[in-house]
């Protein structure tokens, strides 16, 4: 009885020793005088990666991130990632609404700073990331440098020759008897000093104008109340609408006043509306 005892103790210690290691437990004395304990060992081949459904049939590397655009896109979406990109100080000029040779190199210049691959092409790991560090940027943050699109033009602006100037989309539209010859982005005077709304006509034209009042230069000035006239703007071409005029209408593309200035006359009909 004692070793009958004995034998049912180490045969139950054996089992937990199974379950704990995995073992497959024989009782004593079955198939001749083989080991009451077998070890299964794993197989050398190792098994294949389980795919993310939870089945058994093999895992595939996860697919690269889609690009979203690359250099010679352009577009609203272009000038929005071009505003986002200033906003982390990664751009400085523009927006422009094209994937030029700056946003390239800006796009590259995040990609490393975050450990992403520096492909200077914005995909959709890249353009997540710069959305969670900024804002949804503005209406004059994505048009800063000019380049939005037109109202349509005033009633008064249809007739004649006309320089209709447009306070709500700050555009500048040169029309001849209801034809629109160019379109070009102005910006207006500041609180302090509004540039004033109404129906007037050109007075006066100064090629190389400095303002007695401000001492400053107003290239391509063409006058219609007062002290305020249409002209060229330096500081207009370098800060956008970060900036203001005095009352002035304000230009920043030279080579279009340029252009605007030799067809514009003395007495030629200007219209400023909001």
């Amino acid at each position: 009885m004692r070793t009958t005892g004995m034998g049912r103790a180490i045969a139950a210690g054996l089992a937990v020793l199974a379950a704990l290691t995995g073992c497959t437990v024989q009782a004593p004395g079955e198939e001749g005088h083989r080991s009451p304990v077998r070890i299964e060992l794993p197989d050398s081949t190792p098994s294949p990666l389980r795919s993310p459904t939870g089945d058994d049939r093999p895992g595939t590397a996860p697919a690269p991130a889609r690009v979203l655009w690359s250099p010679g896109d352009t577009g609203r979406d272009v000038r929005e990632l071009q505003a986002r990109l200033r906003q982390v100080a990664w751009l400085f000029d523009g927006p422009t609404g094209t994937y030029d040779e700056a946003t390239e190199r800006a796009v590259s210049g995040f990609q490393g700073k975050r450990g992403l691959p520096r492909t200077g092409r914005t995909d959709t790991v890249t353009w997540q990331r710069l959305r969670g560090m900024t804002h949804e940027p503005g209406r004059w943050e994505l048009y800063l440098m000019g380049g939005q699109p037109a109202d349509p033009p005033d009633a008064r602006c249809r007739a004649g020759r006309v320089l209709c100037i447009d306070k709500t989309s700050r555009t500048l539209r040169w029309m001849v008897d209801g034809r629109t010859v160019s379109t070009m982005a102005v910006r207006f005077g500041s609180r302090g000093t509004p540039t004033r709304e109404g129906v007037f006509s050109v007075y006066w034209k100064s090629r190389d104008h400095v303002s007695t009042l401000y001492d400053s230069p107003m290239p391509y000035a063409m006058f219609f109340s007062g002290g305020q006239a249409v002209h060229y703007s330096r500081d207009f071409a370098a800060r956008g609408y970060a900036g203001g005029s005095h009352g002035c209408v304000n230009v920043r593309d030279e080579q279009a006043i340029a252009e605007l200035y030799a067809q514009v006359r003395n007495g030629d009909k200007v219209v400023v509306s909001r």
